[in-house]
């Protein structure tokens, strides 16, 4: 009986795996993520072999969408996005983006700048910032969960939090129909 008990207790304690978190990346890493074969436009394009190799790190571990938004505060994305809805800068909830929403698009924009204002941040942040930079603002206009997601902010509680799809949320059904069976859905 207590072999049992032990052995269903190594079984429940190993299931319970941490995702891991890097906390800086190798050099050769960074400059091989930093490898982005873009479009002779400069939209789109394909993010580098190693990043596949990886399994998409900053798409699918909350780790680095974390610090995604804390660098979305700290170099004064709100400033112009503001909360993913607009300002100075476009909205990234509308559902139109200007030079598209593919990682490698936005990982392109925050590292080289785009014209009309978006500057360059190249020389402000490393390679791996920028990618969790980009995992976050993709976040924010997405239409559907994902599995991880950044964390909720306590201060503000006007919009929800990430992992539910911002985008798809701030549609306004209008008020409650009395059949409800009537009314528009997303």
């Amino acid at each position: 009986m207590r072999i049992l008990l032990v052995l269903s207790l190594a079984i429940l304690t190993a299931g319970c795996q941490r995702e891991e978190r890097q906390l800086r990346l190798d050099p050769p890493l960074a400059a091989a993520l930093d490898d982005v074969r873009l479009m002779p436009n400069r939209i789109s394009g394909a993010p580098p072999e190693v990043y596949f190799a990886l399994d998409r790190p900053y798409e699918s571990n909350a780790y680095n969408l974390s610090q995604g938004k804390r660098l979305y505060s700290w170099f004064g994305c709100k400033s112009c996005h503001g909360d993913g809805q607009g300002g100075a800068g476009p909205a990234f909830l509308d559902g139109w983006w200007a030079y598209g929403p593919e990682m490698v698009s936005i990982f392109a924009s925050i590292r080289d700048g785009r014209p009309h204002g978006m500057p360059a941040f190249n020389d402000k942040m490393t390679t791996d910032q920028i990618w969790q930079l980009t995992g976050y603002v993709q976040t924010i206009g997405q239409y559907s969960a994902r599995t991880a997601a950044p964390s909720r902010n306590d201060e503000k509680q006007v919009r929800p939090a990430e992992n539910r799809s911002p985008a798809a949320i701030l549609f306004d059904e209008g008020p409650t129909p009395i059949h409800l069976d009537q009314g528009p859905k997303p």
